[in-house]
């Protein structure tokens, strides 16, 4: 288990309390396949819209292009509860249960 992520590496996730340097951010490993993803969402619309300006900002200093704001997506984070969210790749578990050495042997369509 991997967990205490430096802030600016979960930008969707809320700072940690006793630490706020940090997020509410975990990856959950087994024999060294990445299982799951999870965090404590940030739910505050001001502090997610200055984290955007910042990465656009970036983005654009980089690649010469900006891209908008998801205006709905701040809208909805003003008035949602605290909440946390887990993602857990079902082709990661079918890996450590067949033993496969790569995600494409268990893929079960390709992207071709």
């Amino acid at each position: 288990m991997l967990y205490e992520y430096p802030l600016m590496q979960s930008p969707l996730a809320r700072p940690s309390a006793p630490d706020p340097r940090l997020a509410e951010r975990f990856e959950l490993y087994a024999c060294g396949i990445e299982l799951a993803n999870g965090c404590g969402e940030l739910a505050d619309a001001s502090e997610q819209r200055a984290r955007l300006d910042e990465q656009m900002a970036q983005k654009e200093a980089i690649y010469g292009e900006r891209y908008p704001i998801d205006e709905d997506f701040l809208a909805a984070l003003a008035v949602m509860p605290p909440a946390s969210g887990c993602a857990l790749g079902f082709d990661r578990l079918v890996m450590l249960a067949t033993g496969a050495t790569r995600i494409d042997q268990v893929l079960w369509a390709t992207a071709d």
